[in-house]
């Protein structure tokens, strides 16, 4: 194997063009420099902020133009460490813009107080004398739907200052899970013993030695066995850090704190499970059909990774797999992918693995850019699906910065990857049907089966888990290590009990999972998911009103609660009908696997 090139060594035309928000290091020096002086005239407006509609205007004026070039800092020294993380530079400079964050943030204490003070009647006044302020009427009606949530000046500054304190169980949990972890070796394909690795556990996953993957299988839990008390309080520090603040904040449980900043209800997220749970028997199906292809009398845990069809040995170009994504997005019309062209040419992507790279792949950029691209190209065909991905991320960023006021332009999370996941469906839908050859066909329904069975099966388990975890304490529980490991082993055995034997080191499994450190996100990616296979099916369909309203979308930004903005696109997540269409398209293409297979 060849060894990684060094960042100077990469084709600049393969090379993000960071210059488009810095010219220099040095230009990033005399903004840090000018909003390190500026911020400060922040407070000078406490006390007064909301006495005229001018004086409210000139805040605003002054806050915004602070928060685009804090912004713009903190991207560029963040992306510049992501090229080489090993860069001291790059290191400190992002260090220091997010200290600068949090003195800013610290700073504005008193902002939402002094607005709830004054009234929703008097903010409404202001927006008719002051036009520029109309930029700020979502976020006002947001601030008063949540004004019994938001405490004093006083009560807001503590719990501020309390959040890096809330903070360390997920880092502590961070730093064991990245650093400190070691795990024994174990045998690889040739014999070879070889340290068994977080990284390489996946690629251990996927090995066609099925005695390998055991072998991964239980030395990993094995390992997370030895400090799984030590886990479970990292765990339980973040679970009692989220009913802190649920409590502070007057809300009657850390789940509807959570959903409330989305304004999404809770029967949201339980019609979820619920209708999950009704489709296991999908979900079983398709395992049992996992079972026959590997050709085992009983399907296990460490089973359900290795692939079931051969990977296609077709490695692509870069510059093909640029053709075919804008080939597979023509659907949603000639200006999005004369968009997508630009990105190619002019510096969005970062497409090469480096020494010191970060991983993985990503879309980020700020306001008062375009949005960028990171990428570790490899030629495979994953690789390809990763390119559409991240182009949805930033199309969708790109939209909405085109079209949004800066104040509204940052869209949520909950909707987040409904875009990527559009762009993912429609190019799955277009290279299955051009492609004639028999193993690829075979690999690109399996590949699409493994999405569904990943983002919908897999992380509805894990945010039934946490609702669940989260219910322990104010139950007159305690969150220990067997209190989890039992209700997850639970979950696995009714999600995959029907047709695998749940090997009883898969209780652990809660153990090494990140998210759980960012309550009550993973629901969002079904929820997404769900959405945007709903949009795909209708931009496939070529009705233009659908592929107008998934346009208009996607320069929505933040303009509107997401629930609200994906109902405008033609999805109602409060109703049951997307998760179960979604689930039904689950059931179809399993159907055409299950063909492919006979045939």
């Amino acid at each position: 194997m060849e060894n990684l090139p060094l960042r100077s060594e990469i084709d600049e035309k393969l090379k993000w063009k960071l210059e488009d928000m810095y010219e220099s290091n040095e230009i990033w020096e005399k903004d840090f420099a000018k909003i390190s002086n500026e911020f400060p005239k922040l407070a000078t407006y406490k006390g007064r902020v909301a006495e005229s509609a001018t004086t409210l205007k000139e805040f605003y004026q002054l806050e915004e133009k602070i928060s685009l070039i804090l912004e713009k800092l903190y991207v560029y020294a963040r992306m510049r460490k992501d090229e080489n993380n090993s860069e001291a530079l790059y290191q400190e400079m992002t260090g220091r813009v997010e200290m600068l964050m949090m003195q800013i943030q610290a700073s504005l204490a008193f902002f939402e107080p002094e607005l709830l003070k004054a009234g929703q009647a008097k903010l409404n006044k202001y927006m008719e004398e002051e036009s520029a302020l109309k930029d700020h009427d979502f976020s006002f009606t947001e601030m008063f739907r949540q004004k019994k949530h938001v405490l004093s000046e006083k009560e807001e500054r503590l719990l501020a200052l309390a959040q890096d304190c809330a903070g360390t169980g997920d880092e502590a949990f961070t730093m064991f899970n990245n650093a400190d972890i070691k795990f024994p070796k174990i045998k690889d394909e040739e014999g070879n013993e070889t340290e068994l690795t977080k990284g390489r556990y996946s690629s251990f996953m996927e090995s066609k030695d099925r005695t390998v993957r055991e072998s991964a299988f239980k030395a990993l839990y094995k390992t997370y066995g030895d400090y799984k008390n030590t886990v479970a309080a990292c765990y339980a520090g973040s679970i009692k850090a989220d009913l802190f603040y649920s409590t502070a904040r007057k809300f009657p449980s850390a789940l509807e704190a959570s959903l409330s900043s989305d304004k999404v209800p809770v029967k949201v997220y339980d019609n979820l499970i619920k209708v999950i749970h009704n489709n296991i028997p999908k979900l079983t199906r398709y395992l049992k059909l996992r079972k026959k292809m590997l050709k085992v009398k009983e399907l296990h845990m460490y089973d359900l990774y290795v692939p079931v069809v051969n990977v296609p040995e077709k490695k692509y170009s870069y510059e093909e797999a640029k053709k075919l994504v804008l080939e597979a997005l023509a659907p949603l019309g000639e200006d999005y992918c004369k968009v997508i062209q630009e990105a190619y040419d002019s510096g969005w992507i970062d497409v090469c693995e480096n020494v010191g790279k970060t991983s993985g792949a990503y879309s980020w950029g700020c306001y008062a850019s375009h949005p960028y691209v990171l990428l570790n190209w490899q030629g495979t065909i994953n690789d390809v699906f990763t390119l559409a991905h991240e182009l949805g991320h930033a199309m969708h960023t790109y939209y909405s910065n085109k079209t949004q006021p800066y104040a509204k332009a940052s869209y949520r999370i909950f909707v987040a990857e409904v875009a990527s996941t559009v762009n993912e469906n429609l190019l799955f839908h277009y290279m299955i049907n051009k492609t004639e050859d028999k193993t690829e066909r075979a690999y690109l329904l399996n590949h699409y089966l493994e999405e569904f069975r990943g983002t919908m099966f897999r992380q509805v388990m894990f945010a039934e888990f946490e609702k669940k975890a989260h219910e322990i304490i104010p139950n007159g529980g305690a969150v220990t290590a067997d209190t989890l490991s039992q209700i997850y082993y639970q979950l696995n055995q009714e999600f995959f009990g029907s047709a695998v034997n749940v090997d009883e080191e898969i209780a652990l499994e809660w153990a090494r999972i990140p998210h759980f450190y960012s309550s009550f996100y993973v629901y969002k990616y079904a929820t997404g998911f769900s959405a945007a296979v709903a949009l795909s099916e209708g931009i496939l369909s070529g009705d233009k009103g659908k592929i107008s309203a998934y346009r208009k979308f996607l320069t929505t930004g933040g303009s509107n609660y997401p629930l609200e903005l994906l109902k405008e696109a033609g999805v109602d997540l409060t109703k049951t009908a997307p998760v179960q269409s979604a689930l039904n398209v689950f059931g179809n293409n399993l159907k055409l696997l299950e063909k492919e297979i006979k045939g």
